[in-house]
């Protein structure tokens, strides 16, 4: 039957439902603090990753959760403070 489920699982992404956590520069250096990649998502990094998980070339993915969040599952382990 080839029935894919599949979840995007996104971290930081700038859109206005954050906008507080990045609408200042203090404010963004405080959350880039903990996106090991340097910078906040944006919406692009998620629709690409949602047109290659519908697509043929993800024609054997099925059952996973595609995190997408420059690094930030890794916090705070990767600053070794975990």
């Amino acid at each position: 039957m080839k029935i894919r489920v599949n979840s995007v699982a996104p971290g930081a992404i700038r859109t206005p439902i954050n906008h507080e956590s990045w609408a200042s520069e203090e404010k963004m250096t405080k959350l880039l603090k903990l996106i090991p990649y340097g910078r906040i998502g944006e919406p692009e990094d998620i629709g690409r990753a949602i047109v290659w998980l519908a697509s043929d070339a993800a024609d054997y993915v099925t059952g996973t959760a595609l995190v997408i969040d420059g690094g930030m599952t890794l916090y705070p382990a990767f600053r070794g403070e975990g």
